[in-house]
């Protein structure tokens, strides 16, 4: 017979083990809000950034411009940014993102070129280190929601890499966010920037909200103003001066969308997997209550067979 003891503390862990699952759920949903008020503030900057390079777009020719981050050259080594998180619980975040770096490594490889690792997260980071792959810098402990600090940080070694030509392109793979159940890891080439990428784009922004007490996302197209610059503007430094100086901010601009979209990715995975967490939970609840209910009816039953035959044997 189930001891009946043995069973109540069971349940009685499964349920302390619901609430915190249920706690890390409603903090990831807290988190993944937080991350959608980011991208709205830092909209305006990127807008505006936007719309100036949309402007001096239309006054030069980028092709023309011998500018550092434009020019393209013989490929004979790759960096590669890999953007992952620091802890686990968050389903396959992780494991799919070092799957897409670990198997582009490989592309790169079977070309015939050289390939380094610039990483963001610690899981990403403690994977490739054991298999002893080449890592150029490791960043870890940033903020769950990005900051514009953290991505100019992380822009500055990438542009060190690249200006001092120990890399000749730098790829970036993190994990684009598409829904709070679904996420897609991608690889984008940061630089050389693509005078064709710098033009004004329908932009996407993210709102977590609620209906019938359900989390949900919405995903609302955002128009990017393409105001040219007047004709009879003059500047006062030359436009390919001013442009080198904006490229930079531009990247950084860039690599805060992807931090930002891969913070999103991995909250809403943990969302999803700490609310499967806690189905299953529940689940495993409502069975162990059943089986207690069992073995407790089965043991009242013999205690009263018990006390029948007692009472025939008195007879």
């Amino acid at each position: 017979m189930p001891n009946l003891k043995a069973i109540r503390d069971r349940i009685q862990s499964v349920k302390n083990t619901k609430k915190i699952t249920e706690a890390m759920r409603l903090v990831a949903a807290a988190r993944v809000r937080r991350a959608q008020e980011q991208v709205i503030a830092t909209r305006p900057f990127a807008d505006r950034l936007a719309q100036v390079l949309y402007g001096l777009q239309t006054r030069l020719r980028f092709e023309d411009a011998d500018l550092p981050l434009l020019r393209k050259r013989e490929v004979r080594s790759v960096g590669m940014l890999v953007i992952s998180g620091d802890r686990g619980l968050c389903g396959g975040y992780n494991n799919n993102i070092i799957k897409r770096a670990e198997n582009r490594a490989k592309e790169i490889k079977a070309e015939g070129l050289d390939y380094t690792f610039v990483i963001v997260g610690r899981k990403a980071g403690q994977y490739f280190q054991r298999r002893e792959q080449p890592i150029d810098a490791t960043y870890t402990g940033l903020e769950q929601i990005p900051t514009a600090a953290e991505a100019t940080k992380i822009s500055d070694e990438l542009l060190s890499l690249f200006l001092s030509e120990k890399v000749d392109r730098i790829e970036l793979v993190y994990t684009k966010f598409v829904s709070l159940v679904s996420s897609r890891p991608v690889v984008q080439t940061l630089l050389p920037l693509d005078p064709q990428g710098l033009e004004a784009q329908d932009d996407e922004i993210f709102r977590l909200t609620t209906r019938g007490g359900q989390f949900e996302v919405e995903r609302s197209k955002v128009a990017t103003p393409t105001r040219t610059l007047p004709r009879d503007m003059i500047f006062e430094q030359d436009p390919v001066q001013i442009l080198d100086s904006l490229l930079p901010l531009y990247l950084s601009n860039q690599l805060l969308r992807a931090l930002q979209e891969s913070a999103a990715s991995e909250l809403a995975a943990r969302m999803t997997a700490m609310s499967s967490a806690s189905d299953n939970a529940k689940e495993l609840i409502n069975t162990l209550t059943r089986s207690y209910n069992k073995a407790r009816q089965a043991s009242i039953t013999d205690q009263i067979l018990e006390v029948v035959s007692g009472a025939e044997a008195l007879k």
